[in-house]
């Protein structure tokens, strides 16, 4: 019987698993898979938020307007230039939709973010994966896979997964060895939690190149993953050509108050990142002394830690072990990654919890 045909690319997608809050018997978990901010939202985006209860009937401003404003105002740039959507994703979805297609190329790194290749493969766009260098992004790799069909380079800075970072000089010199007409995407997610010597100069790279674009989100610090606020800056060609197929109305009226009022309060933020770091560094020297057990923790610069095993207890034993005793982690065989976990820093309770639980499932 004849049917729609969905297109072949489209069929070629895995779709995106996210991160899981429950058992496989339906008990809730402590939830370390998603990589959300341990300490909640700022409880000025909080009051934002609940305070447009009384504006459900109208439609949001379409040109987001305030949050254009206020990001521009915080870095310095031109709020003409700010594109936005329904978290960094949207963005990463319209920066293909835009500049790829059929017969197009697009280059991200092995270990790389998901939604890249579903990002390319949506558009009909041919994924091509650059080696890793010990899980980090190797620019060499990177630029040896660029041919006269590539069109986009997705790079994430932090990395999502591994938590690796590219340094602004491996960044600079990226782009400096990219042909022109490739559009290089810095997918920024993480970059709040790095120290502002760590910069990766992308921001400032989006500000005089015309094919670089920079996305951010409000999810991870920021603690608004519910209302799944994005942003991005580029030239001014480039963020025309992604309101062209940006969905009206993207940035409900409450997001756009919440993520304004989060933007300005940085204490909140500061203690989000403060807290970051300690327990990372402590949960990374506790995976370290685990060594014995053939566990190891790549050098992490974002809010998690991904956690090879390569001794006697596999990844996938640790993670249902984990969720025997409570927590939920993210296993990532789907990514080529089936001997590690990417583990989110919680609250001090949930990461001792945490790491308490795995040196019993390893013996340590």
């Amino acid at each position: 019987m004849n049917a729609p045909a969905p297109k072949p690319w489209v069929m070629a997608i895995a779709p995106y698993v996210p991160g899981r809050a429950t058992a496989d018997d339906g008990r809730k978990l402590v939830k370390l898979s998603a990589n959300e901010n341990p300490l909640g939202t700022s409880p000025a985006a909080r009051a934002a938020l609940m305070a447009e209860g009384d504006s459900l009937d109208r439609y949001p401003d379409p040109g987001a307007t305030i949050l254009r404003d206020a990001v521009a105002a915080k870095y310095g740039l031109d709020p003409a230039r700010v594109i936005y959507g329904t978290g960094s994703d949207d963005i990463l979805h319209l920066a293909a939709g835009a500049f790829a297609g059929q017969g197009d190329e697009v280059i991200f790194v092995r270990y790389g973010f998901a939604v890249y290749e579903i990002a390319a493969r949506r558009v009909g766009a041919t994924p091509v994966i650059a080696p890793d260098r010990d899980y980090a992004t190797d620019v060499d790799a990177v630029l040896a896979c660029v041919t006269d069909r590539t069109r986009l380079v997705f790079i994430a800075n932090p990395n999502n997964p591994t938590g690796t970072f590219a340094p602004r000089g491996e960044i600079a010199r990226l782009h400096a060895a990219l042909p022109p007409t490739v559009l290089l995407v810095l997918d920024q997610a993480y970059a709040e939690y790095l120290s502002a010597e760590e910069d990766d100069a992308g921001l400032a790279l989006a500000m005089t190149a015309p094919n670089v674009l920079v996305t951010r989100t409000f999810s991870k610090i920021y603690g608004l993953a519910a209302e799944r606020i994005g942003w991005g800056y580029a030239s001014a060609a480039i963020v025309e050509a992604l309101h062209r197929i940006r969905l009206p109305f993207n940035v409900t009226t409450a997001g756009q108050r919440a993520a304004v009022a989060a933007l300005a309060d940085t204490g909140f933020v500061d203690a989000a990142r403060a807290h970051n770091a300690q327990w990372r560094t402590w949960l990374a020297g506790e995976v370290a002394a685990m060594g014995n057990q053939g566990l190891r923790a790549v050098p992490s610069h974002a809010n998690f830690l991904l956690v090879l095993f390569e001794g006697a207890v596999s990844a996938e034993a640790a993670y249902l072990g984990l969720m025997a005793r409570g927590y939920i982690v993210r296993w990532l065989p789907g990514q080529g990654l089936p001997h590690a976990l990417r583990i989110t820093i919680g609250t001090e309770a949930e990461t001792r919890g945490l790491a308490a639980a795995l040196r019993d499932i390893v013996g340590a």
